[in-house]
């Protein structure tokens, strides 16, 4: 079909110079695959590049600690994609003999491999004939061929599963794989796309419908939580301080924070004052209390908007075992904290 020759053409031309292009080595593109759900290439190369040189191989990977791998994926997010990836890892070394499944539906059954990233592998490692469907292709397919299909709805994804099937070459579906989600990422993108100099301006039905803002359709809100954090910085008269790991399933867990005190609203001095000295601290000490920033810093997550506080705590007290303010930068944070550790050296000393 034309338009699979037209898009290979454009991708030959126009594509990015990318690490993971360059091999069919399994290991390799899993490891960018899940990397990249959810981040941008940008931000997930670096990240690439470390993980690479630090775990070369899947038993490098399986064989280190977790909170090694929390660590070095600091400030990349959704940090269950990297606890999913130690423990396939180890499963795939221990249990595979470090062999990947070599097609799309043993993949799935990796725990972390979703339909996406199952088919990204196999065609790209086996050239197996099985599309990959994600938001960019979804974007280009809805305004080519003009869908209206609601793609928040598990319908609309077999519907564009079995299009893209259908126009992609048996003979070569990786290089189709790559050229269609490489188009959606430079060319088709979401917002404002530069359609005169589409390679498809003479055949886009969105594009001749005047429909390209409009498509593709998803109906479906996510619905956002604000929650409200106040993290409570002890320190004794030796500079130390405490910190804990988040053990509980949700947001950041296996992560470091400092003490938190959640609350249904921006609270104030007085609130934390009586919150530290009989709820949370009530063994210790405390001769003095402070916010550390004058405004609160609010992190975005897909579905929680974090409205975080930190408040500096001094006690009379010794802190049992308390951590050196010094080695703190070797604990896996969350990014808003650590990047508070390290802008705040006037409250914690690195």
């Amino acid at each position: 079909m034309n338009f699979h020759n037209i898009l290979i053409n454009w991708y030959l031309q126009n594509k990015r110079d990318l690490p993971w292009r360059k091999t069919t080595n399994p290991y390799l593109i899993w490891l960018s695959e899940i990397m990249l759900q959810q981040t941008r290439v940008a931000q997930g190369m670096p990240y690439f590049f470390s993980f690479t040189k630090e775990f070369p191989t899947v038993f490098d990977l399986a064989n280190a600690d977790e909170e090694q791998v929390l660590k070095l994926w600091q400030g990349l997010g959704y940090y269950s994609r990297a606890r999913n990836l130690h423990k396939t890892a180890q499963y795939v070394a221990n249990e595979l003999n470090g062999v990947f499944p070599p097609s799309y539906k043993d993949l799935l059954k990796l725990k972390g491999v979703g339909e996406y990233t199952a088919a990204a592998i196999a065609s790209f490692s086996y050239n197996e004939v099985v599309p990959v469907v994600d938001g960019n292709v979804f974007r280009v397919l809805s305004r080519y061929f003009d869908v209206e299909s609601d793609i928040a709805l598990l319908a609309t994804k077999k519907e564009f599963t079995a299009l893209a099937h259908e126009l992609m070459p048996k003979d070569n579906p990786a290089i189709f794989n790559q050229a269609i989600m490489e188009f959606g990422a430079l060319q088709c993108v979401p917002k404002s796309p530069n359609c005169p100099v589409c390679v498809f301006t003479d055949s886009c039905a969105a594009l001749q419908k005047k429909k390209v803002d409009v498509l593709p359709v998803k109906s479906k809100k996510i619905k956002v939580t604000n929650r409200f954090f106040n993290y409570l910085i002890l320190e004794d008269d030796l500079g130390n301080t405490l910190i804990q790991k988040r053990t509980l399933k949700g947001i950041w867990h296996n992560l470091y924070e400092f003490p938190l005190l959640e609350t249904q609203e921006i609270v104030g001095f007085d609130f934390v004052s009586k919150a530290a000295a009989n709820d949370i601290f009530p063994a210790y000490t405390i001769i003095g209390i402070e916010e550390c920033s004058d405004a609160t810093v609010i992190h975005k997550l897909s579905h929680q908007h974090l409205h975080i506080q930190f408040w500096k705590i001094k006690i009379k007290d010794r802190i049992e075992n308390g951590i050196e303010a010094n080695n703190l930068k070797t604990f896996p944070f969350p990014i808003a904290i650590y990047n508070f550790i390290l802008k705040k050296n006037d409250v914690i000393v690195i």
